[in-house]
Formats: structure tokens, C-alpha cells, sequence
């Protein structure tokens, strides 16, 4: 059976508000949603987006929504922490190849962003499924790969 982030236990989980910038940030795409799920778009076809995510220690990819159903996958594992939406900060260890999958029904969708908490470069690649039960949401060209 496929592991998803539910099956996950927090390393660390924390209730405390979060700092100003962080709540302005979730605000701002809580009105203008954003579907970049990784840090560069490698591929795009009609039935698929693949994404990868490559964070050096202390960088963050911003807060971002996942309408479509996907899985992701460790590259070379590492520690990180995410802003949920429903106002919990999590620190997780990932291992590397370590697979998560998620799926979402009609209208649902999960926001966070994801901070680099290690000494090396976290990398994660991101498939996401384009025929799920909502409509995928825009990317701009400023993140698919140049060729």
C-alpha cells in the first residue's frame, strides 16, 4: 500500500503562531493560489507534470497548493520544515528514495510551503497526475526548464 503523509510522524510538531511574514505569505496565496509545487517544472504532457525541488541548506520554496493528485520522492533525504494550513509547523526526516503519495476529491487541496533545515542540498522530485478530480492550476514559464 502507497505510505502518505498521514502515515508520517512530525519529528517535531508545534502549535505556536507563526511569524508575521509567514502569515502575510499563506494570506497571499490563500487569494492569488499558487500551483507551483516544486522549484522548476522538468516536464509537462498531457497526463503528467514532473517537478523537482532542490533546496540548499536554509532556503524555502514559498507556500504553494496541490489540487492534483501526486507522489513525491526523497532524493537524497534530509530535514525539513513546513507551515500547514491548518496552522501547524512540522519538522520532518525524509530518507533518501523515501515515496509519499496523495490524492485529493473534488474541491480539495492541501497548502504548505517547506524549509531546508539540513547541512546539504535536499532534493525531491514531484509527479503530479493531470487527470485528478480538480483541474490543474496555472504555472507561469518562469519555472518550466529551459531547454
Amino acid at each position: 500500500m502507497a505510505l502518505t503523509m498521514l502515515d508520517k510522524k512530525a519529528a517535531v510538531e508545534d502549535r505556536s503562531e507563526w511569524p508575521a511574514a509567514i502569515k502575510a505569505e499563506f494570506d497571499r496565496e490563500s487569494r492569488a493560489h499558487n500551483g507551483c509545487v516544486g522549484t522548476e517544472l522538468l516536464s509537462e504532457t498531457d497526463k503528467v507534470r514532473i517537478w523537482i525541488i532542490r533546496l540548499q541548506p536554509g532556503e524555502r520554496v514559498g507556500f504553494h497548493r496541490h489540487v492534483l493528485n501526486y507522489f513525491w520522492t526523497s532524493v537524497n533525504g534530509g530535514r525539513g520544515r513546513q507551515h500547514l494550513m491548518d496552522g501547524t509547523t512540522v519538522e520532518h526526516t525524509y530518507a533518501p528514495g523515501e515515496t509519499r503519495h496523495e490524492t485529493y476529491g473534488p474541491g480539495q487541496y492541501k497548502v504548505h510551503d517547506l524549509e531546508n533545515l539540513g547541512d546539504q542540498e535536499m532534493i525531491f522530485n514531484t509527479i503530479e497526475f493531470l487527470d485528478s478530480a480538480n483541474k490543474p492550476l496555472p504555472v507561469p514559464d518562469s519555472v518550466r526548464m529551459r531547454s
